[in-house]
């Protein structure tokens, strides 16, 4: 029989050679996943034999990512805000820069009482969830133009208790207006911001995996960005601002749109790797 640290190194090498970034903690990860425990757990159970059945499941999960098939999908969850959230190939894949988007709004507005938010692209609903659980008394809308994502955003608001809160909407932001909707004091939108142009350059992963239209819009990049100002601009209460994450190099494009259409106090937030990563404003 082959032991846990076995397994790991053997996979270790498998990935490595076929190409994938960090090859050790994906293997870890995986195998975590099937026998049930933390990844630092793994470290404790090195002489462990692996069942037949463990085996032929971790076999299956190292062709997947072998084949470049990101982690978070194999393993059907990514945690984002310390929040677990369900995700599958019908959504975008939560990133560590969308955090800064939820902590620059929790920061913004802790405290304040009977907040209605509007989160236009919800995916899998993690940006209205993490800020359901962090602003009690906030009422959200989150929109989203396909009914595959507005269900795994409902589950994952079961999940964390906050389907109350939350209100799911059907809503082709290109398409449709926003008159049916009431006045928000704040919108949010993490939307398809990668062009045309620089989709080709991706990763593997994202190209092969994760859908296109929650990357990309096919054009320059700004389409969203246009949209989302145009049609929110009779949306927002007394000094509502509206939130955008966006891509590097499009600061510039984006507060233009935005004072365009009249708002004001534009700022930026860095990332991680000091790109200007969100963009907001408030509605004069």
């Amino acid at each position: 029989m082959i032991t846990v640290l076995e397994s790991i190194k053997l996979s270790t090498k498998y990935l490595h050679e076929r190409g994938i970034d960090s090859p050790r903690v994906n293997a870890e990860l995986l195998l975590a996943d099937i026998l049930k425990c933390k990844r630092l757990d793994l470290y404790l159970l090195f002489d462990r034999p692996l069942t037949e059945l463990e085996l032929n499941q971790y076999r299956e999960y190292l062709k997947r990512r072998g084949n470049f098939e990101p982690l978070q999908y194999i393993l059907g969850k990514v945690e984002f805000f310390g929040l677990e959230i369900l995700v599958n190939n019908s959504v975008l894949i939560p990133r560590p820069e969308t955090e800064l988007l939820v902590e620059k709004i929790i920061n913004d507005y802790k405290g304040n009482l009977n907040l209605t938010i509007l989160d236009i692209g919800c995916g899998s609903g993690n940006i209205s969830i993490a800020l359901a659980v962090n602003l009690e008394s906030a009422r959200i809308f989150t929109t989203d133009v396909k009914i595959s994502s507005l269900e795994i955003a409902k589950e994952n608001a079961r999940r964390h208790s906050v389907a109350n809160k939350v209100n799911f909407i059907n809503h082709d932001i290109l398409k449709q207006g926003l008159d049916e909707f009431e006045k928000f004091d704040i919108i949010v939108s993490n939307p398809p911001y990668v062009s045309k142009e620089n989709y080709s350059t991706l990763q593997k992963e994202v190209k092969d995996f994760e859908p296109i239209t929650a990357v990309t819009d096919g054009n320059d990049g700004l389409t969203f960005f246009k949209a989302i100002c145009e049609k929110t601009v009779n949306k927002f209460k007394h000094h509502g601002k509206l939130y955008f994450e966006i891509a590097e190099g499009q600061m510039d494009d984006v507060q233009k749109i935005m004072k365009q259409y009249n708002f004001v106090n534009i700022s930026t937030v860095k990332d991680y790797q000091n790109i200007h990563r969100i963009v907001y404003g408030e509605m004069k």
